[in-house]
């Protein structure tokens, strides 16, 4: 160092591309007089400054303190080399060369400064429906490669105009160096299509027609950020049912887009952290409760006590909202189970026969993203589908991982990858039921290696033979690491909350289903996690279920089945309340008998969620199910809050030990046939299992435990569970990044099957 001058070379390593970082460091740099330069690098950003001690130091005290809106500093490494009297501060072109570790930058809502320019008659991009800037805009659902410059966006074939090409080179302008500047002489253009793709009307009219047939009770497919939704007017029955007819949705709620955080007030009461986690630029769906008089249709959500909303987050999003003055449904641009189409042709043949009309535009979108999904549950947002807005999400592991791909679950699909110590995980997929699904599936999975440079020594899959994502991962040709289902839940929780760290843990996991080490249908777990291994010290009492995956779509089959375990081959004559043995048939249920007397195609299991099924069931408030959870999420929806009892659980001596539900069952089907409420059934279930879950922690001595799997999607068990965990002393994990369902089952395949290869190792 020469004396009254330094020079310190920084690698800033995070969510640092596409956040408007390298102009954040140009300003603060010029501000404190010093020399050098900023560059995106594949691993992040690398600045090199040089100038008088003590402003170095405070401007590497502003890079963590007051970085911009949209970045997140995980780690910066300063090293000092010698003055070498750059003549000024410069943004240098960016390195491309090396593997990449610079986790891509999610999609961020429309921020207030844009806003403000989108209704203002004087501004030149009034009523722009892409205007952006450094703090928001597309960045995802552009992205073609890593750094994330303009010529590795799908901007790239749109030319500046002077004016826009002055703001990207003005330090003064919240768009220098925005990637996807542009304005209505140089950027994207809206078209307005009917089914046939024949062009109807271009530019505002087209806005304005699209506008039109959706105020007339019309059906129209938005092209959006990452793909396409359908638009209705959600305050109108006909609309609704004739829009989820089309799309082959039944009951399944329908998300609603809103024009601000005002409207959503009027739909839903809302806390502090619904408030903003609805205002962030994440700007996701939000599960939040209805109001009784919210103007909406009872098809949007029939006979659930929350709404999904989400505020307007892009620019044309804004424009219709607040033209339209009214709550619309936006829901994914499908038929049932296939992916979202991306590009106009693909939606002109699979949404022909649902919309009416296609507002489009010329911006190719880079990959499909869905709507993120989230709740907020014990005072903080807990994401459960990591989409738009939050993905890639990018976890850091405590130390550098093998070169792992983790192929996650068969529903709920998300992919991952080891890159350095992070694990970085792809948007939502979706179920993997149709060829279109698995299609984009092997696409998702192509794409993520391509933009990271990856290539992968180790394939991680759950250990379900008939996963389509266990049958991709055994045909890559590469070494397969299985993970058991609820293993990869525990480790995912863990590594979510930042303590994966090898030490001991427990997990309650508690799911569906997952296939088990045993041949068994686990779902109703508790785990001793060490290292990279487990052990299954306590389950629910085992029952089989009658025909199946026929169970899971009908709760009835389940409820038969608890009731035959607790009473015997003729429960159901003997203790069924009314709803449940109307629901059979003489032949039909004497089949069933039969099944289980001869064990012909019912597998064992202990799941949760099959006897949340068979208690939403026994209670009379579902027998069939038309998507997958109905019957629990009415169960937790029909719950009263102020009812205080609980039904009994025993708890069975053995290894692992056995939380008995029979007593449960016993209690809750007199109450029933006595003319218990369901919403009083309800509550003292919830109640009971919570109490269960804290007498086993209890019996095992666990000092900390993780809560994992789609039963843990249910706000109402989760916190019930956790007080009384936390009451016992113990110190219980939430997810906090990833969602508790399959949607998080790819962190954990990957942190089990890196701490297999480091055990090997040693």
């Amino acid at each position: 160092m020469s004396a009254g001058r330094i020079r310190a070379r920084i690698e800033i390593a995070g969510r640092v591309q596409g956040v408007g970082f390298r102009p954040f460091v140009y300003r603060a740099a010029r501000r404190g007089g010093l020399r050098g330069f900023v560059r995106n690098t594949p691993r992040g950003v690398q600045v090199q400054v040089e100038g008088a001690p003590e402003r170095v130091r405070g401007f590497l005290d502003q890079m963590v303190r007051d970085p911009p809106r949209l970045a997140r500093v995980e780690r910066l490494r300063v090293r000092y080399l010698r003055p070498r009297g750059d003549p000024a501060f410069l943004i240098l072109d960016s390195r491309i060369a090396g593997y990449r570790a610079a986790p891509a930058t999610p999609d961020a809502a429309t921020c207030p400064a844009c806003l403000a320019e989108l209704f203002d008659p004087r501004d030149r991009r009034y009523r722009y429906p892409f205007i952006n800037c450094t703090g928001c805009g597309p960045r995802l659902t552009i992205l073609l490669d890593i750094p994330y410059d303009r010529p590795h966006t799908t901007m790239r074939t749109f030319r500046m105009c002077g004016r826009c090409e002055a703001e990207y080179h003005d330090p003064a302008s919240r768009r220098f160096h925005a990637q996807p500047n542009a304005c209505p002489e140089c950027g994207p253009r809206l078209e307005l299509l009917d089914p046939s793709g024949a062009r109807v009307a271009a530019g505002e009219q087209a806005l304005r027609l699209a506008e039109r047939r959706v105020a007339g009770g019309g059906i129209v497919a938005l092209k959006g950020l990452g793909g396409f939704q359908l638009l209705c007017d959600a305050r109108s029955e006909p609309a609704v049912m004739r829009l989820r007819e089309r799309k082959r949705r039944e009951e399944k709620p329908l998300a609603l887009l809103v024009d601000s955080l005002e409207t959503a007030r009027a739909l839903c009461v809302l806390d502090a952290q619904e408030e903003a986690a609805l205002a962030g630029p994440e700007s996701p769906i939000l599960l939040a409760r209805r109001r009784a008089e919210a103007p909406v249709a009872r098809a949007v959500a029939p006979g659930n006590r929350r709404l999904g909303v989400m505020v307007a987050y892009t620019p044309l999003h804004h424009l219709i909202a607040r033209d339209l003055g009214f709550p619309l449904v936006a829901t994914s641009g499908n038929l049932s189970d296939d992916p979202i189409a991306r590009d106009n042709a693909e939606a002109l043949a699979r949404l022909g026969g649902v919309a009416d009309l296609f507002l489009v535009h010329d911006r190719p979108v880079a990959r499909r993203v869905d709507d993120s999904v989230g709740r907020v549950t014990g005072g903080a947002f807990r994401v459960l589908r990591c989409a738009r807005g939050l993905a890639p999400r990018a976890v850091r592991l405590p130390r550098p991982l093998p070169a792992v791909l983790a192929v996650g679950a068969h529903l709920k699909s998300v992919v991952g990858i080891a890159v350095g110590d992070q694990v970085v995980l792809s948007p939502h997929l979706g179920d993997l039921d149709t060829p279109r699904a698995r299609e984009g599936f092997a696409q998702a999975v192509g794409d993520l290696m391509r933009l990271y440079r990856f290539t992968p020594a180790l394939v991680a899959c759950d250990l379900h033979p008939d996963y389509a994502s266990t049958r991709f991962a055994e045909g890559l040709g590469l070494p397969v690491a299985q993970v058991q289902h609820h293993h990869a839940h525990a480790a995912s929780c863990l590594a979510d909350a930042g303590e994966w760290d090898g030490k001991e843990a427990f997990a309650l996991t508690w799911d569906g289903s997952g296939c088990g080490p045993d041949g068994t249908v686990w779902g109703g777990e508790l785990l001793r996690l060490d290292g990279g291994c487990f052990r299954r010290v306590a389950h629910l009492l085992p029952f089989r279920l009658p025909g199946g995956e026929a169970a899971v779509r009908e709760p009835r089959r389940a409820a038969f089945a608890v009731l035959w375990e607790t009473f015997g081959e003729d429960g159901l004559d003997r203790a069924a309340p009314p709803a449940l043995r109307g629901a059979f048939g003489a032949a039909e249920a004497e089949l069933l008998r039969r099944m289980l007397r001869r064990r012909v195609n019912c597998p064992v299991t202990t799941s949760m969620g099959r006897l949340f099924d068979a208690v939403a069931a026994l209670a009379g408030l579902r027998q069939r199910a038309s998507f997958e959870g109905q019957a629990a999420m009415e169960l937790e929806q029909a719950l009263d809050p102020a009812e205080e009892g609980a039904y009994p659980l025993a708890l069975a001596d053995g290894d692992p030990l056995v939380l008995d539900w029979r007593p449960m069952v016993e209690a809750l089907v007199a109450e029933v046939r006595a003319g218990a409420s369901p919403a009083a059934a309800s509550a003292r279930f919830h109640n009971g299992i919570a109490r269960g879950a804290a007498a086993v922690a209890e019996r095992v001595g666990a000092g900390r435990i993780a809560l994992s799997g789609g039963c843990f999607q249910n706000e109402a068990l989760t916190e019930k569970v956790r007080v009384r965990l936390e009451a016992r002393g113990v110190r219980v994990l939430l997810h906090r990044q990833v969602p508790p369902n399959d949607g998080g089952i790819a962190l954990g395949q990957v942190a089990v099957a890196a701490a297999g290869v480091a055990g090997s190792r040693r």
